[in-house]
């Protein structure tokens, strides 16, 4: 797996992160410190959360892991919602027990985030924030954003992408990192949901996923992938996270998951590097 460093902080990253929206919402605590156990073994050096996963409790509980394991040489990421127009991040810090975040990230586009600019760089100049990044963007508004922003981090995958050829070399242009999401579609690039949403899923849990999914161009995306996987033996689920994690330009690759399994087949999805292959998935 490849190993990096990104924005002049020179933050660790690996090609897989670890995506923690579960913890504390799909996950209890001891299932949560197994994953995150399993993913520091295996290489994981990114780990991102946010306020909004399960009302803090995703940064709570890595805080509480963070503190019993000590780990060295891994970043830590967490998110913040709008408005910016007073930002407080003393609550993200307290639930992470930590005196400084490595990457902050704004949660969501919002009109105050060109006035929040004085309020971000001095977090950066007090050294409670390594680096600032903005998520689920468009390329017009990571410009009107200003510069003080290294990272960004969008939806990509083979059903819905929000990383524009445009955006992807804006940001390869102005050395800005790009971190992706939800490889699997939260599940729908598996297949599982098409006779309806599954119980306990991530379209259950958060309904509000189904309109970003549900519609026709993702499901002739997901037919396209059926039929390769037919014809490849590879399942679905393998190919739609290869082509995640072989995308050029792109830092690491945030998996989410219940159990160390679903991690695994992440890593057994970088062994599958096949150009043709994933241009047929996106024909």
């Amino acid at each position: 797996m490849k190993l990096t460093s990104i924005t002049h902080a020179a933050l660790p990253v690996s090609q897989i992160g670890l995506g923690c929206v579960t913890l504390g919402r799909e996950i209890d605590e001891a299932a949560s410190c197994v994953l995150l156990d399993h993913a520091l073994a295996r290489g994981v050096r990114l780990f991102d959360t946010a306020a909004a996963y399960g009302h803090g409790a995703s940064e709570s509980i890595l805080g509480r892991w963070l503190a019993s394991r000590r780990p060295s040489g891994i970043t830590i990421a967490t998110k913040i919602l709008p408005p910016y127009d007073r930002i407080d991040i003393a609550a993200s810090m307290q639930r992470l027990d930590m005196d400084q975040i490595d990457l902050l990230y704004l949660h969501q586009w919002h009109d105050s985030v060109p006035a929040a600019g004085p309020a971000l760089d001095e977090l950066l100049r007090s050294g409670k924030v390594k680096a600032l990044g903005l998520s689920n963007v468009t390329l017009d508004q990571l410009r009107s954003a200003g510069p003080r922003f290294s990272v960004v981090q969008n939806n990509h995958n083979l059903a819905v992408s929000d990383v524009s050829d445009a955006l992807r070399a804006h940001c390869a242009e102005h050395g800005i990192a790009l971190v992706t999401y939800s490889p699997l579609g939260a599940g729908f690039l598996t297949g599982k949901h098409q006779h309806g949403v599954q119980s306990g899923s991530r379209f259950d849990l958060v309904p509000g996923h189904q309109d970003v999914y549900f519609h026709n161009g993702s499901y002739h995306r997901l037919a396209t992938l059926e039929a390769t996987s037919a014809r490849t033996g590879h399942s679905q689920a393998h190919l739609a996270l290869a082509w995640a994690l072989h995308q050029p330009g792109i830092a690491s690759v945030l998996v989410g998951g219940r159990t160390p399994a679903h991690l695994d087949q992440a890593y057994a999805a970088l062994d599958l590097d096949d150009p043709a292959l994933f241009a047929e998935l996106t024909a």
